[in-house]
């Protein structure tokens, strides 16, 4: 018998993740699951939270406030770059992603909001930011994280390591 989710354990669900508007931001049923470590912080607070002491077949409608998923939105990470920034061989279009280095030398995320000219809008917030989050859920496996998985914060795939 499978345990009941619990901090440090690999859990494996189908979810649908649906905004107040209607539309499916994303969206695994049909195909790959997704796999993360409990407890880890590999999945947003607030859904992260509700799926304690789920069992396998459960199914849950959880929704998650914007402060527990992925932040409000703040407009002071917000800025205008040259598109001189960016490398020459890239095709830029907004929601792109790319990595840049923060103050302290640590990888920040950022994303494309505009092209306007040779100027880039961009935003440290996530794409979702702001919104809430209604997602709904399936658990499909629950099983114990390897020492090598706890160690690293993920679950790695299989035959081992994959970063």
């Amino acid at each position: 018998m499978k345990p009941p989710i619990a901090e440090g354990l690999v859990v494996t669900i189908h979810y649908r993740l649906t905004l107040d508007d209607g539309s499916i931001a994303d969206d695994s049923f049909g195909g790959d699951p997704l796999t993360y470590l409990q407890g880890a912080q590999n999945i947003v607070p607030g859904l992260e939270r509700e799926l304690l002491g789920k069992n396998v077949g459960d199914t849950c409608e959880v929704v998650v406030t914007a402060a527990e998923g992925y932040g409000e939105y703040d407009p002071a990470a917000d800025q205008t770059v040259p598109k001189t920034a960016f490398p020459a061989n890239v095709a830029l279009q907004p929601g792109m992603s790319f990595q840049t280095r923060g103050r302290n030398g640590q990888s920040v995320p950022v994303w494309v909001r505009a092209i306007t000219g040779d100027k880039v809008s961009i935003t440290g917030n996530h794409p979702l930011a702001g919104q809430r989050l209604n997602f709904k859920v399936e658990v499909v496996d629950v099983r114990r994280a390897t020492k090598e998985e706890k160690q690293h914060g993920h679950v790695h795939g299989p035959g081992g390591h994959h970063h």
